[in-house]
């Protein structure tokens, strides 16, 4: 069962008095929760952002955790940011925006974003940084800033245009599209559909359960070089990959993966 934890103790003021965001971990199934709960619709404040990023960076510093979920409250992820209140933001403090919010991206350990009703603006954001994003039938994915003489800040254009391609990522985020959970997983950005919030819930505690048996510095590894492809040469990349693999080669999972393997047996990663 997940219970609230309270991380203020170790990642200072930052994370007292949470703005519409709750921490719960469920140290049996070693997930950490990061919970968007905020009305209406789980919208993200500016202070949130910055929230945001040290409890994902607390989950990637506690041992109980070795997988990350983000979801919303009462079936919706998000409508996005808390619009009404940017124009109350001095204009220098809004061009890092992604840094926050691409908390996900640099976690060591996977980042797994659960998506219901809406996931509009900096909630789609954020889901883009995370490595695995499931929906549900009815969810609606978009960068919807347009619409308000806006874009996206971030990092959704970016990380959209990466993951579908130029011609796709024009037409729907230059018009502002809401794009339907069932398409947005033909196109690549959502990773599965589940029929409803309680399908989705078993999905997401499966592929959790899938991850968490796996041997943890290899996923690391792994979330490592596959991040670095987008930027790099394909010789970098290959560099990369290769110095990855040599060290793994010295690590007692690496050892016990080919026991078990020999044994027929289900290893028992440590993380050493």
């Amino acid at each position: 069962m997940a219970m609230e934890r309270d991380y203020a103790a170790i990642r200072g003021d930052i994370l007292r008095d949470l703005d519409g965001l709750r921490v719960e971990v469920d140290a049996e199934n070693k997930i950490g929760f990061l919970i968007l709960d905020r009305e209406p619709l789980n919208i993200v404040s500016y202070k949130g952002r910055a929230q945001i990023r040290a409890i994902i960076e607390a989950f990637d510093e506690d041992e109980d955790v070795g997988v990350v979920v983000i979801r919303g409250a009462n079936g919706v992820f998000s409508s996005g940011g808390d619009v009404k209140r940017f124009p109350e933001i001095p204009k220098n403090k809004m061009s890092d925006l992604a840094d926050n919010i691409g908390a996900p991206e640099r976690c060591s350990k996977p980042v797994i974003a659960a998506l219901e009703k809406y996931a509009f603006g900096v909630a789609f954001e954020l889901s883009l940084a995370c490595d695995f994003r499931f929906a549900i039938k009815e969810t609606q994915v978009g960068l919807p800033e347009v619409a308000i003489g806006q874009m996206p800040g971030s990092g959704g254009s970016v990380r959209v245009a990466r993951l579908i391609g130029m011609t796709r990522a024009k037409d729907m985020v230059m018009l502002g599209k809401r794009v339907a959970a069932e398409k947005a997983c033909d196109w690549g950005l959502i990773t599965d559909v589940a029929e409803n919030s309680e399908s989705l819930t078993e999905m997401i505690m499966k592929y959790a359960a899938q991850l968490n048996a796996l041997a943890p510095i290899s996923l690391r590894s792994l979330k490592r070089v596959l991040n670095a492809v987008p930027d790099t040469s394909l010789k970098v990349a290959l560099d990369i990959e290769g110095h990855s693999y040599e060290k793994l080669r010295s690590t007692e999972d690496y050892m016990e993966g080919i026991n078990a393997f020999a044994e027929r047996r289900k290893a028992d990663y440590k993380g050493r």
